[in-house]
Protein backbone atom coordinates (compact mmCIF):
# COMPACT_ATOMS: atom_id res chain seq x y z
CA UNK A 1 0.00 0.00 0.00
CA UNK A 2 1.84 2.95 -1.23
CA UNK A 3 1.05 7.19 -0.04
CA UNK A 4 1.90 9.87 -1.70
CA UNK A 5 2.18 13.34 0.47
CA UNK A 6 1.84 16.50 -1.44
CA UNK A 7 2.75 19.25 0.88
CA UNK A 8 5.69 22.61 -0.07
CA UNK A 9 5.51 22.79 3.85
CA UNK A 10 8.18 20.32 5.30
CA UNK A 11 6.63 20.54 8.32
CA UNK A 12 3.33 19.31 7.77
CA UNK A 13 5.15 16.52 5.58
CA UNK A 14 7.26 15.43 8.63
CA UNK A 15 3.67 15.14 11.14
CA UNK A 16 2.00 13.21 8.00
CA UNK A 17 4.84 10.43 7.56
CA UNK A 18 4.97 10.28 11.81
CA UNK A 19 1.34 9.78 11.95
CA UNK A 20 1.18 7.05 9.17
CA UNK A 21 4.31 5.53 10.92
CA UNK A 22 2.97 4.63 14.03
CA UNK A 23 -0.02 3.22 12.26
CA UNK A 24 2.23 1.11 10.60
CA UNK A 25 2.27 2.45 7.19
CA UNK A 26 6.12 2.90 5.97
CA UNK A 27 5.27 2.54 2.03
CA UNK A 28 5.36 6.30 1.26
CA UNK A 29 6.60 8.87 -0.69
CA UNK A 30 6.44 12.51 -0.64
CA UNK A 31 6.51 15.56 -3.57
CA UNK A 32 7.15 19.74 -2.35
CA UNK A 33 4.82 21.11 -5.36
CA UNK A 34 2.08 19.56 -7.16
CA UNK A 35 4.04 19.73 -10.27
CA UNK A 36 6.23 17.15 -8.47
CA UNK A 37 3.42 14.59 -7.82
CA UNK A 38 2.20 14.93 -11.37
CA UNK A 39 5.90 13.80 -12.18
CA UNK A 40 6.21 11.27 -9.61
CA UNK A 41 2.87 10.18 -11.69
CA UNK A 42 4.19 9.96 -14.74
CA UNK A 43 2.23 12.95 -16.28
CA UNK A 44 3.61 15.65 -18.46
CA UNK A 45 2.48 19.03 -19.58
CA UNK A 46 4.60 19.09 -22.05
CA UNK A 47 2.50 18.91 -25.88
CA UNK A 48 2.96 15.49 -27.52
CA UNK A 49 3.65 13.82 -24.42
CA UNK A 50 3.37 9.85 -23.49
CA UNK A 51 0.24 9.08 -21.45
CA UNK A 52 1.05 8.09 -18.09
CA UNK A 53 1.31 4.17 -17.51
CA UNK A 54 -0.36 2.74 -14.63
CA UNK A 55 1.08 4.41 -11.29
CA UNK A 56 1.60 2.08 -7.81
CA UNK A 57 0.29 5.45 -6.01
CA UNK A 58 -2.61 3.63 -3.57
CA UNK A 59 -3.69 6.71 -2.16
CA UNK A 60 -2.41 10.89 -2.79
CA UNK A 61 -2.87 13.28 0.33
CA UNK A 62 -2.81 16.55 -1.26
CA UNK A 63 -2.26 20.03 0.05
CA UNK A 64 -5.36 22.24 -1.10
CA UNK A 65 -2.81 25.25 -1.29
CA UNK A 66 0.67 25.66 -3.11
CA UNK A 67 2.30 28.34 -5.28
CA UNK A 68 2.25 27.70 -8.90
CA UNK A 69 -0.59 25.05 -9.17
CA UNK A 70 -3.09 24.36 -6.25
CA UNK A 71 -4.29 21.02 -5.11
CA UNK A 72 -7.82 21.48 -7.15
CA UNK A 73 -6.16 22.18 -10.38
CA UNK A 74 -3.67 19.36 -9.82
CA UNK A 75 -6.47 17.07 -9.13
CA UNK A 76 -8.14 18.12 -11.75
CA UNK A 77 -5.45 17.20 -14.31
CA UNK A 78 -5.22 13.38 -12.21
CA UNK A 79 -8.52 13.06 -13.49
CA UNK A 80 -7.87 13.42 -17.29
CA UNK A 81 -6.45 10.18 -17.14
CA UNK A 82 -7.92 6.67 -17.03
CA UNK A 83 -4.75 5.39 -14.89
CA UNK A 84 -4.72 7.91 -12.33
CA UNK A 85 -8.38 8.97 -12.32
CA UNK A 86 -8.98 5.91 -9.70
CA UNK A 87 -6.85 6.88 -7.18
CA UNK A 88 -8.14 8.49 -4.31
CA UNK A 89 -7.18 11.74 -3.30
CA UNK A 90 -8.00 13.54 0.28
CA UNK A 91 -7.56 17.39 0.43
CA UNK A 92 -5.44 18.68 3.36
CA UNK A 93 -6.47 21.91 3.88
CA UNK A 94 -6.47 25.20 6.60
CA UNK A 95 -9.30 26.46 4.38
CA UNK A 96 -12.93 26.42 6.15
CA UNK A 97 -14.38 28.07 2.91
CA UNK A 98 -17.32 25.34 2.31
CA UNK A 99 -16.98 26.31 -1.35
CA UNK A 100 -13.43 26.03 -1.80
CA UNK A 101 -14.03 22.46 0.02
CA UNK A 102 -17.01 21.84 -2.38
CA UNK A 103 -14.81 22.47 -5.40
CA UNK A 104 -12.09 20.23 -4.57
CA UNK A 105 -14.53 17.67 -3.80
CA UNK A 106 -16.14 18.32 -7.87
CA UNK A 107 -12.14 18.51 -9.17
CA UNK A 108 -12.64 14.73 -7.90
CA UNK A 109 -11.02 14.18 -4.42
CA UNK A 110 -12.92 11.97 -2.56
CA UNK A 111 -12.39 13.45 1.04
CA UNK A 112 -10.86 16.11 2.94
CA UNK A 113 -8.74 16.54 6.71
CA UNK A 114 -8.55 20.12 8.16
CA UNK A 115 -5.27 21.53 9.61
CA UNK A 116 -3.91 21.28 12.46
CA UNK A 117 -4.20 17.67 11.55
CA UNK A 118 -6.06 15.43 14.20
CA UNK A 119 -4.43 11.76 13.82
CA UNK A 120 -7.52 9.74 14.40
CA UNK A 121 -9.61 11.69 11.83
CA UNK A 122 -6.88 11.50 9.27
CA UNK A 123 -6.14 7.69 9.38
CA UNK A 124 -10.18 6.98 9.78
CA UNK A 125 -10.63 8.69 6.18
CA UNK A 126 -7.36 7.01 5.08
CA UNK A 127 -8.84 3.69 6.13
CA UNK A 128 -12.01 4.30 4.52
CA UNK A 129 -10.25 5.80 1.02
CA UNK A 130 -8.11 2.83 0.81
CA UNK A 131 -10.88 0.60 1.42
CA UNK A 132 -12.84 2.03 -1.31
CA UNK A 133 -10.31 1.72 -3.48
CA UNK A 134 -10.08 -1.87 -2.92
CA UNK A 135 -13.45 -2.37 -3.67
CA UNK A 136 -12.92 -0.57 -6.72
CA UNK A 137 -9.85 -2.25 -7.97
CA UNK A 138 -11.71 -5.35 -7.26
CA UNK A 139 -14.61 -4.56 -9.67
CA UNK A 140 -12.35 -3.33 -12.10
CA UNK A 141 -10.83 -6.58 -12.40
CA UNK A 142 -14.38 -8.31 -12.27
CA UNK A 143 -15.16 -6.18 -15.21
CA UNK A 144 -12.11 -7.17 -16.97
CA UNK A 145 -12.38 -10.52 -16.78
CA UNK A 146 -15.80 -10.44 -17.68
CA UNK A 147 -15.40 -8.45 -21.03
CA UNK A 148 -11.87 -10.93 -22.04
CA UNK A 149 -15.01 -13.72 -21.56
CA UNK A 150 -17.51 -12.05 -23.14
CA UNK A 151 -14.49 -11.69 -26.08
CA UNK A 152 -13.73 -15.36 -25.94
CA UNK A 153 -17.22 -16.33 -26.17
CA UNK A 154 -17.85 -14.28 -29.54
CA UNK A 155 -14.71 -16.05 -30.98
CA UNK A 156 -16.93 -18.99 -30.38
CA UNK A 157 -20.03 -17.17 -31.39
CA UNK A 158 -18.86 -16.24 -34.83
CA UNK A 159 -17.04 -19.49 -35.68
CA UNK A 160 -20.49 -21.26 -35.91
CA UNK A 161 -21.51 -19.21 -38.53
CA UNK A 162 -21.05 -20.58 -41.83
CA UNK A 163 -18.10 -20.11 -44.23
CA UNK A 164 -18.85 -18.25 -48.00
CA UNK A 165 -20.02 -20.95 -50.31
CA UNK A 166 -18.99 -20.75 -53.93
CA UNK A 167 -20.37 -23.20 -55.91
CA UNK A 168 -20.73 -23.78 -60.08
CA UNK A 169 -24.72 -22.45 -59.41
CA UNK A 170 -24.28 -20.99 -56.20
CA UNK A 171 -22.98 -18.90 -54.37
CA UNK A 172 -23.52 -17.73 -50.46
CA UNK A 173 -21.79 -14.63 -48.46
CA UNK A 174 -22.73 -12.48 -45.67
CA UNK A 175 -21.36 -9.50 -43.64
CA UNK A 176 -21.80 -9.52 -40.02
CA UNK A 177 -21.60 -6.47 -37.85
CA UNK A 178 -22.93 -7.23 -33.51
CA UNK A 179 -23.90 -4.36 -31.88
CA UNK A 180 -22.00 -5.74 -28.54
CA UNK A 181 -19.68 -8.45 -27.95
CA UNK A 182 -22.24 -11.18 -28.21
CA UNK A 183 -25.18 -10.81 -30.74
CA UNK A 184 -28.42 -12.03 -31.31
CA UNK A 185 -28.28 -12.78 -35.29
CA UNK A 186 -27.27 -16.32 -36.79
CA UNK A 187 -26.93 -17.64 -40.39
CA UNK A 188 -26.14 -20.96 -41.76
CA UNK A 189 -25.94 -22.93 -44.41
CA UNK A 190 -25.76 -26.38 -45.68
CA UNK A 191 -25.86 -28.32 -48.91
CA UNK A 192 -28.22 -30.99 -48.84
CA UNK A 193 -27.03 -32.86 -52.49
CA UNK A 194 -28.79 -32.88 -55.63
CA UNK A 195 -28.27 -29.11 -56.43
CA UNK A 196 -30.23 -28.59 -53.18
CA UNK A 197 -29.20 -25.74 -50.47
CA UNK A 198 -30.89 -24.65 -46.97
CA UNK A 199 -29.88 -20.79 -46.39
CA UNK A 200 -31.50 -19.94 -42.86
CA UNK A 201 -30.88 -16.31 -41.68
CA UNK A 202 -32.68 -15.90 -37.52
CA UNK A 203 -33.00 -12.47 -35.60
CA UNK A 204 -33.22 -13.48 -31.60
CA UNK A 205 -35.54 -10.50 -29.91
CA UNK A 206 -33.10 -8.20 -28.47
CA UNK A 207 -29.02 -8.33 -27.83
CA UNK A 208 -26.40 -9.04 -25.57
CA UNK A 209 -26.06 -12.14 -23.21
CA UNK A 210 -29.35 -13.80 -23.16
CA UNK A 211 -29.58 -13.47 -26.51
CA UNK A 212 -26.35 -14.88 -27.77
CA UNK A 213 -27.35 -17.83 -25.73
CA UNK A 214 -30.20 -18.64 -27.47
CA UNK A 215 -28.68 -18.12 -30.41
CA UNK A 216 -26.11 -20.58 -29.27
CA UNK A 217 -28.78 -23.57 -28.42
CA UNK A 218 -30.37 -22.98 -31.95
CA UNK A 219 -26.89 -23.03 -33.82
CA UNK A 220 -26.22 -26.80 -31.91
CA UNK A 221 -29.74 -27.84 -32.77
CA UNK A 222 -29.55 -26.25 -36.25
CA UNK A 223 -27.70 -29.04 -38.73
CA UNK A 224 -29.32 -31.93 -37.29
CA UNK A 225 -32.85 -30.56 -37.41
CA UNK A 226 -32.18 -29.21 -41.28
CA UNK A 227 -30.53 -32.57 -42.48
CA UNK A 228 -33.39 -34.79 -40.69
CA UNK A 229 -36.95 -32.06 -42.11
CA UNK A 230 -35.16 -30.21 -44.43
CA UNK A 231 -38.65 -28.91 -45.74
CA UNK A 232 -39.30 -25.04 -45.14
CA UNK A 233 -42.51 -25.80 -42.66
CA UNK A 234 -40.96 -28.90 -41.27
CA UNK A 235 -37.76 -27.19 -40.03
CA UNK A 236 -39.42 -24.13 -38.72
CA UNK A 237 -42.20 -26.25 -36.84
CA UNK A 238 -39.51 -28.36 -34.84
CA UNK A 239 -36.98 -25.01 -34.56
CA UNK A 240 -40.23 -23.45 -32.77
CA UNK A 241 -40.70 -26.73 -30.82
CA UNK A 242 -37.16 -27.49 -29.61
CA UNK A 243 -36.97 -23.71 -28.87
CA UNK A 244 -39.89 -23.97 -26.45
CA UNK A 245 -38.20 -26.72 -24.50
CA UNK A 246 -36.54 -24.08 -22.89
CA UNK A 247 -38.33 -23.65 -19.82
CA UNK A 248 -36.96 -20.95 -17.79
CA UNK A 249 -39.05 -20.81 -14.47
CA UNK A 250 -40.10 -17.58 -13.71
CA UNK A 251 -38.92 -15.98 -17.06
CA UNK A 252 -39.99 -12.85 -17.16
CA UNK A 253 -39.22 -11.79 -21.01
CA UNK A 254 -40.99 -13.84 -23.50
CA UNK A 255 -38.16 -14.36 -25.94
CA UNK A 256 -38.72 -15.35 -29.69
CA UNK A 257 -36.78 -14.96 -32.69
CA UNK A 258 -37.57 -14.32 -36.43
CA UNK A 259 -36.28 -16.11 -38.98
CA UNK A 260 -36.05 -16.85 -43.16
CA UNK A 261 -35.49 -20.41 -44.00
CA UNK A 262 -35.00 -20.98 -47.89
CA UNK A 263 -34.36 -24.81 -49.66
CA UNK A 264 -33.10 -23.55 -52.96
CA UNK A 265 -33.19 -26.34 -55.88
CA UNK A 266 -30.30 -25.50 -58.28
CA UNK A 267 -31.42 -27.97 -60.88
CA UNK A 268 -35.29 -27.06 -60.70
CA UNK A 269 -34.81 -23.62 -59.99
CA UNK A 270 -36.84 -23.25 -57.54
CA UNK A 271 -36.84 -21.63 -54.07
CA UNK A 272 -39.28 -23.02 -51.37
CA UNK A 273 -39.27 -20.90 -48.29
CA UNK A 274 -40.84 -19.79 -44.68
CA UNK A 275 -40.39 -16.07 -43.45
CA UNK A 276 -41.33 -16.04 -39.99
CA UNK A 277 -42.06 -13.12 -39.05
CA UNK A 278 -38.82 -11.57 -40.90
CA UNK A 279 -37.90 -8.42 -42.86
CA UNK A 280 -38.58 -9.24 -46.55
CA UNK A 281 -36.41 -11.12 -48.24
CA UNK A 282 -35.60 -9.21 -51.60
CA UNK A 283 -34.83 -11.77 -55.32
CA UNK A 284 -33.42 -9.73 -58.38
CA UNK A 285 -33.50 -11.93 -61.52
CA UNK A 286 -32.14 -10.79 -64.48
CA UNK A 287 -32.14 -7.09 -65.62
CA UNK A 288 -35.07 -6.58 -63.20
CA UNK A 289 -34.44 -3.61 -60.52
CA UNK A 290 -36.99 -4.39 -58.75
CA UNK A 291 -37.45 -7.53 -56.68
CA UNK A 292 -39.86 -9.74 -55.65
CA UNK A 293 -40.32 -9.94 -51.99
CA UNK A 294 -40.15 -13.13 -50.02
CA UNK A 295 -42.56 -11.43 -46.98
CA UNK A 296 -43.41 -12.88 -43.79
CA UNK A 297 -46.56 -15.73 -43.97
CA UNK A 298 -46.12 -16.96 -40.49
CA UNK A 299 -45.47 -15.37 -36.80
CA UNK A 300 -41.76 -15.56 -35.24
CA UNK A 301 -40.79 -18.53 -33.80
CA UNK A 302 -40.90 -19.51 -30.00
CA UNK A 303 -44.49 -17.15 -29.23
CA UNK A 304 -46.48 -20.40 -29.49
CA UNK A 305 -46.58 -23.78 -28.54
CA UNK A 306 -47.69 -24.64 -32.17
CA UNK A 307 -46.57 -22.69 -35.37
CA UNK A 308 -49.56 -23.06 -38.44
CA UNK A 309 -46.77 -22.45 -41.87
CA UNK A 310 -47.91 -22.50 -45.29
CA UNK A 311 -44.69 -22.84 -47.32
CA UNK A 312 -44.51 -20.57 -50.36
CA UNK A 313 -42.45 -20.83 -53.80
CA UNK A 314 -40.97 -19.57 -56.00
CA UNK A 315 -39.47 -20.09 -59.30
CA UNK A 316 -36.83 -18.68 -61.89
CA UNK A 317 -35.45 -18.94 -64.80
CA UNK A 318 -32.21 -16.36 -65.68
CA UNK A 319 -29.58 -15.47 -63.47
CA UNK A 320 -29.81 -13.64 -59.87
CA UNK A 321 -29.35 -12.58 -56.88
CA UNK A 322 -31.22 -13.08 -53.53
CA UNK A 323 -30.92 -11.12 -50.30
CA UNK A 324 -31.85 -11.66 -46.60
CA UNK A 325 -30.99 -9.41 -44.04
CA UNK A 326 -31.56 -8.30 -40.18
CA UNK A 327 -34.20 -5.02 -39.21
CA UNK A 328 -30.70 -3.72 -37.88
CA UNK A 329 -30.27 -2.84 -41.45
CA UNK A 330 -33.84 -1.47 -42.23
CA UNK A 331 -33.44 0.69 -38.96
CA UNK A 332 -30.39 2.70 -40.12
CA UNK A 333 -33.18 4.68 -42.91
CA UNK A 334 -35.78 6.88 -40.61
CA UNK A 335 -39.43 6.39 -41.83
CA UNK A 336 -41.82 3.61 -42.63
CA UNK A 337 -40.63 0.48 -44.01
CA UNK A 338 -41.53 1.40 -47.90
CA UNK A 339 -38.54 4.23 -47.13
CA UNK A 340 -36.24 1.58 -45.26
CA UNK A 341 -36.56 -1.01 -48.48
CA UNK A 342 -36.77 1.78 -51.40
CA UNK A 343 -33.24 2.45 -49.12
CA UNK A 344 -32.12 -0.94 -49.81
CA UNK A 345 -33.32 -1.72 -52.95
CA UNK A 346 -31.61 0.98 -54.09
CA UNK A 347 -27.99 -0.28 -52.54
CA UNK A 348 -28.86 -3.98 -53.81
CA UNK A 349 -29.94 -3.88 -57.77
CA UNK A 350 -26.93 -3.03 -59.42
CA UNK A 351 -24.80 -6.41 -59.92
CA UNK A 352 -25.63 -10.48 -59.45
CA UNK A 353 -22.18 -10.73 -58.23
CA UNK A 354 -20.91 -10.20 -54.53
CA UNK A 355 -18.88 -7.18 -53.97
CA UNK A 356 -18.00 -7.49 -50.44
CA UNK A 357 -16.27 -3.64 -49.87
CA UNK A 358 -19.27 -2.30 -51.33
CA UNK A 359 -21.88 -3.93 -49.25
CA UNK A 360 -19.49 -3.33 -45.84
CA UNK A 361 -19.13 0.45 -46.83
CA UNK A 362 -23.20 0.72 -47.67
CA UNK A 363 -24.40 -0.94 -44.78
CA UNK A 364 -21.60 -1.69 -42.32
CA UNK A 365 -20.56 2.40 -41.72
CA UNK A 366 -22.11 4.48 -39.00
CA UNK A 367 -25.46 4.54 -39.36
CA UNK A 368 -28.11 7.21 -40.61
CA UNK A 369 -29.78 7.29 -37.21
CA UNK A 370 -26.72 6.81 -34.74
CA UNK A 371 -29.52 6.45 -32.09
CA UNK A 372 -30.37 3.47 -32.74
CA UNK A 373 -28.32 0.29 -32.40
CA UNK A 374 -28.62 -3.45 -33.58
CA UNK A 375 -27.22 -6.26 -35.22
CA UNK A 376 -26.62 -5.78 -38.86
CA UNK A 377 -26.38 -8.76 -41.18
CA UNK A 378 -26.90 -9.27 -44.97
CA UNK A 379 -26.53 -12.69 -46.95
CA UNK A 380 -26.32 -12.86 -50.39
CA UNK A 381 -27.00 -15.61 -52.66
CA UNK A 382 -25.91 -15.08 -55.99
CA UNK A 383 -27.94 -17.82 -58.79
CA UNK A 384 -25.69 -18.14 -61.54
CA UNK A 385 -26.25 -20.58 -65.01
CA UNK A 386 -24.55 -23.97 -64.35
CA UNK A 387 -26.84 -27.02 -64.66
CA UNK A 388 -29.53 -27.45 -66.99
CA UNK A 389 -32.83 -28.57 -65.90
CA UNK A 390 -32.88 -32.30 -65.00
Amino acid sequence: MRILIVDDNPTNVIIIREILKKEDYRNFITASSAKDMLKLLGVSTEAGAEPPRPSDVDLILLDMMMPEMDGIEACRVVQQYEHLKDIPIIMVTAVGDSKKLAEALDAGAVDYVTKPINKVELMARIRLALRLKREKDWHKERDQRIQDELKLAALVQNAVLSLPLTEDTLEVHAIYQPSFELAGDLYAWYPLGEGRYAVILLDMMGHGISSSLFCMFLASVLKDTVTTYVEPEKVIQELNRRFNQLYIEKQLVQYYFTAIYLVIDTRMKRINYVNAGHPPALFFEGEAKTPVLLESNCHPVGLFDRIDIQQQSLSYEEEGHLVLFTDGLLEMVEGEQEDQLRFMIGHLNATHDWQEEVMRAAFLSEPVNSDRDDDKCLVWISMKKGTDRQ
